[in-house]
């Protein structure tokens, strides 16, 4: 395996954050780790490898071109872990190199030998059987040579603008007619409507033969250039920087800009160039200088291209090669739903997503749309699924005379076509569409419902960890909270106001909202865990979130620790603060979890001596961009019930977990949680998994 770059071992005189991005690679590192590892199935190892690839060409759309413009506008002031953006930029390329050397080679060495014992074969063109090449050249004919066009590289022809992430072949040819070696230049983009993995003689009994679309394309590549020699082919794409350019401000109609951005994305500046290994030297260089890129930037694959095409794996019927299968249960309080709000008004409901179903939070909904009583729903939307069933309630609900109101993010990275289309859908069916505050991106995930009882309107609120996607909420962990709480659900509709209407400086009772007071009441709990240590009181802290960056956050855990306060994070991903140095964190543990779900849940808990502790959810991780640059929303759990809830088997069962569980080291490694040889490992994804079935052969009315 090849040698991983770790982080130097602080000390007290040394900078005492680690670098994001290298963080993030490590990160990206756990989940390759799921793919090499046998004690998962071996679609869902596949599965892992291709979002390694999928986190990868992010990265590189969003962070790696963003220090690329910082760099070539000169800038040399390092960050909070003591590295400018071009010495980021070469860490990043040696971790990178060493993450895509071991992706190909489980894939290569672990993951095709494992699915060929299976029966499941990936060809080359080499592998090829004469009827399996036959096959192969009558569907290149029929299939794709109809809708591949030829770009030749010359003097007339300029070099095409190839777009972000598109598959391309490269060709080299001569003229046999001629003495001279000519080494003529050809691209061949190919379509996104091309699937680019192709069964071959598919129907048939026997094995299950795959091949890559740019092998058969490679292949048969001669067939486009009539008279000359092939003599070379390559798959390659081009990952450009895929960050969005707005000026709000000067923006007359946010949609339309954002719409013509997003038409922009395909040609911004080139970041990386992916390619097969053995291209000539003299093809790469031209490839190089068309593209404005660097050799440094060039990636060269021992493997096919773009190994997120391997998701579509997952197609496979073959049930006993993935996961178990393993339903949400719908047994909390909320299952019958012709009671949901008779519910609310007498008890707080938590759902702890995906072991419980998302169902309820789609029937509040539903719901409120069809009640009569109800007069107006006012939602969130960041992300959300095709063909969401809570797009269509609120449209059921506007046509059924309600006033309806939806907060759109236009601007969710990667989701912006979606939600313009769900906008578009929304405004149609009289819908009042808001886009948030200018400036920021709106990204707390809230419900409100505005309901007449007797004489009086009682609000009832979904608050949550995770976006209204049903399809996201079957494999991400995320927590809902219903609620009829005056207090929390006026706050609800307080910030609704603020975004839907003016509101500079809006003040809450119960909710922590972002950029008004979060960050600031975050650190207050922070400090005042530091204080109760200091003065002898039991103190602790449990924070589970996606990232931890946030410089000012960070120093306030490491006061807190050399104060004494026991600290445990859960930090999926990015984290920059540095654990277990003497003197500044030894009181700090950070682990991450990586397994079948996605963990996505953020919440904190404070021990709070002398009161009872504070126990907070929302849609916030601790980052800058979190705290000063998105709304966001954290809300108190104040229900007894669901406090222990959290406690006990939420946060104590994940800090017990010895499956999915890595510990994160001082000198920036991940390394597994340390147990006795007699004890048995433990996943706490089992453990809710079971724990949900058990549930589900005895509801309980006090979920």
């Amino acid at each position: 395996m090849a040698k991983r770059p770790t982080h130097p071992t602080p000390t007290r005189a040394a900078p005492v954050y680690f670098n994001r991005e290298l963080s993030w690679l490590a990160f990206n590192r756990r989940v390759l780790e799921q793919a090499q590892s046998d004690r998962h199935p071996l679609i869902e190892r596949v599965r892992f490898l291709a979002i390694t690839s999928s986190n990868l060409d992010e990265f590189f759309q969003i962070r790696v071109a963003g220090l690329m413009q910082q760099r070539d506008a000169g800038v040399a002031e390092p960050g909070p872990d003591g590295l400018d953006p071009r010495q980021q930029l070469k860490q990043i390329r040696t971790c990178v190199d060493a993450l895509v050397e071991d992706q190909y080679r489980c894939w290569r060495e672990q993951l095709v030998p494992a699915l060929a014992a299976e029966g499941i074969h990936f060809k080359t063109a080499r592998d090829l059987t004469p009827r399996e090449l036959a096959w192969v050249r009558s569907y290149f004919r029929e299939q794709v040579y109809p809708v591949l066009t030829p770009l030749a590289l010359d003097q007339s022809h300029p070099f095409p603008q190839l777009g972000n992430k598109e598959l391309n072949v490269v060709v080299t040819l001569d003229n046999p007619a001629t003495p001279q070696i000519e080494h003529l230049i050809a691209i061949l983009p190919v379509p996104r409507i091309l699937p680019r993995l192709v069964s071959i003689m598919p129907g048939g009994r026997g094995p299950q033969r795959t091949i890559f679309l740019s092998e058969i394309i490679k292949l048969c590549a001669g067939e486009l250039f009539p008279g000359y020699r092939l003599t070379a082919a390559h798959a390659f794409r081009v990952t450009r920087n895929s960050e969005l350019y707005v000026d709000e401000e000067e923006a007359a109609n946010l949609l339309v800009k954002i719409e013509e951005e997003l038409r922009n994305l395909r040609r911004g500046a080139a970041v990386r160039l992916e390619i097969e290994d053995g291209v000539a030297p003299a093809l790469f260089a031209t490839l190089c200088h068309e593209l404005a890129l660097p050799p440094d930037h060039v990636f060269r694959l021992k493997g096919p291209i773009n190994l997120m095409r391997l998701q579509s794996i997952g197609d496979l019927d073959r049930p006993d090669l993935k996961f178990p299968v393993f339903t949400p249960v719908n047994a909390s309080a909320l299952r019958d739903p012709a009671t949901l709000f008779d519910t609310l008004r007498t008890q707080d409901v938590l759902l702890h997503h995906p072991y419980d179903s998302f169902q309820p939070v789609v029937d509040f909904v539903e719901q409120a749309a069809r009640d009569p009583q109800v007069f107006a729903i006012k939602q969130t939307f960041y992300r959300t699924s095709g063909d969401s069933p809570l797009v269509r309630a609120l449209i059921e609900a506007s046509q059924n005379g309600k006033q309806v109101t939806a907060l759109v993010e236009l601007k969710a990275r990667f989701d912006e076509a979606n939600n313009i289309q769900w906008a578009k859908q929304l405004e149609e069916a009289g819908v009042h569409v808001v886009y948030g505050l200018a400036g920021l991106k709106t990204h707390c995930k809230m419900c409100l419902v505005v309901r007449r009882e007797g004489r009086r309107m009682r609000h009832y609120a979904h608050l949550g960890t995770g976006n209204y996607n049903p399809r996201t909420a079957r494999y991400y962990t995320d927590l809902s909270h219903f609620t009829a709480r005056t207090d929390l659900t006026g706050d609800v509709a307080h910030l609704f106001n603020a975004l839907t209407g003016f509101g500079r400086s809006p003040k809450f009772r119960q909710l922590l909202v972002a950029p008004y007071s979060l960050h600031r009441r975050i650190n207050a709990l922070i400090a005042a865990e530091a204080r109760h240590a200091a003065a002898g009181r039991p103190a602790r802290i449990i924070a589970k979130m996606n990232s931890l960056v946030d410089k000012a956050t960070i120093d306030a855990l490491y006061a807190a620790s050399r104060a004494g306060v026991q600290i445990d994070l859960i930090v999926r991903g990015t984290c920059c603060l540095v654990p277990g140095v003497p003197g500044l964190s030894e009181t700090i543990r950070v682990r991450s979890l990586v397994g079948r779900f996605l963990e996505h849940t953020r919440a904190y808990y404070f021990e709070n001596a002398g009161g009872a502790p504070v126990i907070l959810a929302g849609s916030a991780d601790w980052m800058p961009r979190n705290f000063f640059r998105r709304v966001e929303v954290v809300f108190p759990i104040r229900d007894a019930g669901l406090r222990r809830r959290i406690t006990e088997e939420i946060f104590e069962i994940e800090l017990r977990d010895t499956t999915n569980a890595r510990l994160l080291h001082p000198n920036g490694d991940y390394l597994p949680v340390s147990r006795r040889a007699s004890e048995r490992t433990f996943s706490s994804q089992a453990h809710f998994m079971a724990a949900a079935t058990r549930r589900a052969r005895t509801p309980s009315s006090e979920q």
